[in-house]
């Protein structure tokens, strides 16, 4: 069993939770983060999968016995407290140059809600949700990408925030986000896209089609400070 307060990975890491993950968004991102980490009930998903985690992380109330059974102890990392989630437990003790999740955006919506909250959280971390139909990521302070005329961006804010845009069909310049007030779902884009934004707590949500580009942009572009970790 490890003991450690944070694990050092050389490439990305392909993080799989217990949720909808389906088998080709799985490959999809391991063929782009080829270190598999599961997040407790998530190794039951890649043992399924016949593939063994390099990691599992958690408090091990979902991994099933025959699961841990088929991974190494030294890969096992149980955490037991109960006051972060699974996938928050993983994100913040994952050290690699990104992370893609899978098998977090669904099926159970409070679980998904519990993910976003960690996510703007954690925005200092390079890491994006894979969905069959979504991406889903903390905004940088500045996202630069060149995306085909009529791609939908939304934008949740998860706390109150403000930012400036250009290449978007509705701008965002002079507005103050909110959940509970102004959201930004279902925007397009217009043309090369310069969002930026004041603080962390704004999550962008992209086609799934639109993954590499997005991985591109964020990996060559400002993050915002994060503590302790890549």
């Amino acid at each position: 069993m490890i003991d450690v307060q944070t694990v050092e990975f050389p490439e990305a890491v392909t993080l799989v939770g217990g949720g909808a993950a389906e088998g080709a968004d799985l490959r999809r991102a391991l063929g782009l983060a080829p270190c598999l980490v599961a997040a407790d009930g998530g190794a039951n998903v890649a043992v399924a999968s016949g593939l063994v985690p390099d990691l599992v992380i958690g408090d091990f109330d979902s991994v099933t016995a025959e699961a841990l059974s088929l991974i190494p102890p030294a890969r096992q990392m149980r955490l037991a407290e109960q006051e972060t989630t699974d996938f928050e437990k993983c994100l913040s003790r994952i050290a690699a140059p990104f992370v893609l999740g899978v098998g977090f955006l669904g099926p159970r919506f409070d679980h998904t809600l519990a993910v976003f909250s960690a996510l703007v959280r954690h925005a200092g971390k390079l890491c994006l949700l894979v969905g069959g139909e979504d991406i889903v990521f903390a905004a940088p302070p500045r996202l630069a990408l060149d995306l085909p005329p009529g791609t939908r961006l939304s934008l949740f804010p998860m706390r109150t925030v403000r930012g400036e845009s250009r290449g978007l069909r509705w701008p965002i310049g002079g507005l103050e986000f909110a959940p509970d007030g102004v959201i930004g779902t279902s925007n397009e884009v217009t043309g090369p896209l310069d969002l930026r934004m004041e603080g962390p707590g704004m999550l962008a949500i992209l086609p799934a089609a639109m993954l590499g580009p997005a991985l591109t942009a964020l990996r060559s572009g400002p993050r915002w400070p994060s503590p302790g970790g890549r």
